[in-house]
């Protein structure tokens, strides 16, 4: 194996593997590295600046991004880049990196330890390699595509798979902010759901999406998500045996809106969105 593979000096005679498998183990030395810088920051003073959206960015979120692109320039430089802070870098056009330094920044600069850094890869159009690292929660959750997904805590790694809960009535539904669905016209349709689910909990960001792949909750509903929020999320779930599709129930991970769930009950709750909007329309 080439040398580079670990950081190292370059590699100019052998190639560097890239399977999802060994892009998964390239994530893991990567985040190793950018664990170690957020959490350097986390609950310190910190730079905060609002961006155009009114969302957070700090030092940390633009210092995690800058490693992450030095890192797959140096071992990957055909692979393009998509990151929340410094956009689209785009490679050979077949295999991309999809890239959010920071998810729940807001949580960070408040020292809450819902946070997370998300990479995914895509290779021609497909996300085949995930990995979210919750250092402060001491957690990382990984997927390939066709080989599952698991969960690491203090080094000990175990698989997951979603719940199968096929009643409403048992199930523990997660959602971001009642602002934000409110605002998007969506919030009728989500207390429909709530006003007949067992449990609710407003566990935003990426904590409600392993939450669904890990069998602890039955659905996460979301509005205003990106592309870099849902790419490695929805590679998780899936190889957890779970759906993600937006609200409308159509497969994809760009947002603005999605919905994953544990697959049995995603029928009802895109119906249940479905017809409160047309009631709210009518």
């Amino acid at each position: 194996m080439c040398a580079c593979y670990r950081f190292d000096t370059a590699c100019e005679t052998a190639r560097v593997p890239d399977s999802p498998a060994a892009l998964l183990d390239f994530a893991h030395r990567l985040v190793d590295e950018t664990d170690r810088i957020a959490l350097g920051h986390f609950a310190g003073e910190l730079t905060i600046t609002a961006k155009h959206d009114r969302t957070l960015v700090t030092q940390a979120d633009t210092e995690v991004e800058t490693r992450v692109r030095e890192r797959i320039a140096a071992q990957y430089p055909t692979h393009g880049i998509l990151g929340e802070e410094f956009g689209t870098e785009p490679g050979d056009g077949e295999t991309r990196w999809i890239v959010d330094p920071i998810d729940g920044t807001h949580n960070f600069v408040r020292g809450i330890p819902i946070w997370a850094t998300l990479l995914a890869v895509e290779r021609g159009g497909e996300l085949v390699t995930a990995l979210v690292s919750a250092p402060a929660l001491g957690q990382r959750w990984t997927a390939v595509r066709g080989r599952g997904a698991g969960v690491r805590h203090e080094r000990r790694e175990q698989a997951i798979s979603v719940s199968k809960v096929s009643e409403l009535g048992q199930a523990q539904i997660l959602f971001s902010t009642l602002r934000s669905i409110d605002a998007a016209g969506r919030g009728a349709g989500l207390r429909r759901i709530l006003d007949q689910a067992w449990r609710d909990r407003g566990f935003g960001d990426f904590w409600g999406y392993m939450l669904v792949a890990q069998g602890s909750a039955e659905a996460m509903i979301e509005v205003g998500p990106r592309l870099w929020d849902l790419a490695a999320p929805a590679l998780i779930v899936a190889e957890a045996g779970g759906r993600m599709t937006n609200l409308e129930g159509e497969v994809g991970y760009a947002g603005p809106t999605a919905l994953a769930s544990n697959g049995h009950l995603h029928g009802e709750l895109v119906a249940l969105l479905r017809e409160a909007e047309s009631q709210a329309q009518a």
